[in-house]
């Protein structure tokens, strides 16, 4: 399987990258400054500088032809209202619409989970965040592609246990980044999963157990 991964320099897009290529596949790792392709290629991606706020629905179609799915994990991390709704939200129409164009039906998208960050004292950037995000999950659920999208609790830096909980609607929690990018990789490995979202936290199911459950 070729995939193109856009956010491919992140946190969850390297760890995805070096998961399939270890099991044989072929990613491209799409990321937007020069400096990140070192990260792309020492996960074992093929790295992919384009910038998805300026460049245009037909040029990253043109990136994406010959690829059998794409993964979009990329985001504005805090960086801005503006950079979010260019990104998280404007961002995920293009790939969506290119995806379309060059034919790539499989699509799967890393989301936030609705509780995210509640517990907390949020403010009018994070509440900005939060509907945008919502607003790219309608956006690709409405389209006819072969969509998944995967909803992570918050994410961390701990290595991952290889367990996890994953359903329609499961308790908020934390969640690996490493366990994250397992999950989509064995998404991408299970064609009978798709059309569906996803909630996802650290639990205590075996990443493939937990994927084929969903399918079962």
């Amino acid at each position: 399987m070729k995939t193109l991964v856009i956010g491919g320099a992140g946190g969850v897009g390297r760890r995805l990258t070096t998961l399939l290529t270890q099991d044989g596949g072929e990613v491209s790792g799409l990321h937007r400054s020069a400096a990140q392709s070192a990260a792309v290629e020492e996960a074992g991606g093929t790295s992919v500088l384009f910038d998805l706020v300026q460049g245009t629905t037909e040029e990253l179609a043109s990136l994406l032809e010959g690829h059998d799915a794409v993964v979009f994990s990329a985001g504005a991390h805090g960086t801005g209202r503006d950079q979010t709704t260019a990104i998280d939200g404007k961002g995920l129409e293009k790939a969506v619409d290119a995806a379309r164009q060059a034919g790539v039906a499989r699509f799967v998208l890393v989301s936030v989970f609705p509780d995210a960050g509640r517990d907390l004292e949020t403010n009018e950037g994070f509440e900005h965040y939060m509907r945008v995000k919502k607003a790219a999950d309608v956006y690709l659920t409405s389209s006819d592609l072969d969509w998944v999208v995967v909803r992570p609790g918050t994410l961390t830096d701990g290595p991952g246990t290889g367990n996890v909980r994953a359903g329609w609607a499961v308790p908020y929690g934390d969640v690996p980044r490493d366990d994250v990018a397992a999950v989509i990789a064995a998404a991408l490995r299970e064609p009978r999963l798709h059309r569906v979202v996803v909630e996802l936290t650290e639990g205590e199911t075996p990443v493939d157990e937990a994927v084929a459950a969903l399918v079962g």
